[in-house]
């Protein structure tokens, strides 16, 4: 897909930002496919922008193509201050729209159709997917970028296109361990903004995202008969032992972090056998857990007893890379500069993002347009007031490290 781009779109004003969005919208970057063409969009937008750009691509475990964006801006004069600069992170994936109900008629009653991929602008919001997570955020921040003159910049600005973070955050891991371009930016140490939807508060620190499936083996056979070999029967003792950490997580507070609402370790499990009719055998059986590890409490003695159980079971376990909580600490200088431009509160959330990965740098926080409230539903929208107040506050903060 190769979409020309209207150099109008970069004004720095709501109405620009809107337009953006809509290109960004029209990308059906669903995480099962691929984003490079959306971030050869964004490559593009960003050369107009004056960045150097770099893309790294690489090949999914399912064959899919996905690329990550490092782009730089520096001053045209030499560095007057050495203060590390801005990087803002993004993903252009989105996750899946099969039974989107968003309206079909926009501000100016032009009927649009149910398509989740594109864009529409209705009672000061617009709705498609990816328009609060994080679409609407990039748009933000590429109209931010278009209000500072290029002539007064005194450090350096990043701005990095990720991929996969819907889906276990691959694109932010290949990004650390494979792409140069990252390893110079982590050098320089900028104040890291993820731009995940925080209704544009400060988030000094998050949860992250840990898990294991545990896996039981039988044999097929005619429920009449002795020939079969239920695989459930050998995971019922595991499923009791995934109860009582459950529970473990609930009554114990050496395994909460009351910085955090829930303060417990939210471990979810479940199970399936895979099983259609009631006369055959059960020659599998799977079980699942997902927990979500904090700064005081990241839950994995837990893991590691769990998997130590399964293995005196007979049974196999695989576990599931995710994130690290994220923490900066509230009294640090970046998180109170940041409070202060932005005029709002500081907060922890229970969602994980690639800031979780990118733990080679010491300033970070999230922080973007939208509400987590409305990402990943049926009829995702980010609203007008969110894209106007996240332009000021991106553009303060540019303003405050770069200007």
């Amino acid at each position: 897909m190769d979409k020309a781009i209207d150099a109008s779109f970069l004004q720095g004003t709501v109405a620009s930002a809107v337009a953006l969005l809509r290109e960004l919208i029209a990308f059906p970057s669903v995480s099962s496919t691929s984003n490079v063409d959306i971030n050869q969009w964004c490559c593009r937008v960003l050369e107009q922008l004056g960045f150097d750009v770099v893309s790294s691509e690489y090949t999914d475990r399912q064959g899919v193509r996905k690329a990550n964006v490092v782009a730089r801006r520096d001053p045209v004069e030499p560095y007057r201050h050495t203060n590390g600069g801005v990087a803002y992170f993004c993903h252009t994936d989105v996750v899946p729209a099969k039974q989107w109900v968003g309206p079909t008629t926009d501000s100016a009653s032009h009927r649009i159709g149910k398509d989740p991929f594109t864009a529409v602008v209705h009672d000061r919001r617009v709705y498609g997917r990816g328009a609060c997570d994080m679409k609407g955020s990039i748009a933000v921040m590429l109209a931010a970028v278009s209000r500072i003159d290029h002539r007064q910049q005194t450090a350096p600005i990043w701005f990095v296109c990720t991929a996969d973070e819907e889906i276990g955050f691959g694109g932010a891991k290949h990004l650390v361990n494979h792409c140069p371009a990252y390893r110079d930016l982590a050098e320089h140490q900028p104040v890291a903004l993820i731009g995940e939807p925080s209704e544009l508060n400060v988030v000094y620190a998050h949860k992250g995202v840990a898990g294991f499936r545990v896996h039981s083996r039988g044999r097929a056979g005619h429920s009449a008969t002795n020939y079969g070999i239920n695989a459930t029967e050998a995971m019922v003792p595991m499923l009791v032992k995934l109860l009582q950490l459950c529970k473990r997580t609930r009554d114990d507070e050496s395994l909460q972090d009351d910085r955090f609402d829930p303060p417990t370790l939210s471990w979810n499990f479940g199970v399936s056998d895979h099983s259609h009719v009631i006369n055959i055998t059960p020659e599998r059986c799977d079980a699942w857990v997902s927990l979500r590890p904090m700064p005081a409490a990241d839950g994995l003695g837990l893991v590691d007893e769990a998997v130590a159980e399964a293995e005196a079971l007979g049974l196999t376990v695989e576990r599931v890379e995710g994130c690290g909580p994220l923490w900066s600490d509230p009294d640090s200088e970046h998180i109170v500069q940041l409070g202060q431009i932005a005029e709002t509160e500081l907060q922890t959330v229970c969602y994980g993002t690639d800031g979780g990965i990118l733990e080679g740098l010491s300033r970070r926080a999230v922080i973007g347009p939208g509400s987590i409230h409305q990402a990943h539903t049926v009829d995702e929208w980010i609203s007008l007031d969110q894209i106007e107040r996240g332009i000021d506050v991106y553009d303060r903060t540019l303003r405050h490290w770069c200007v």
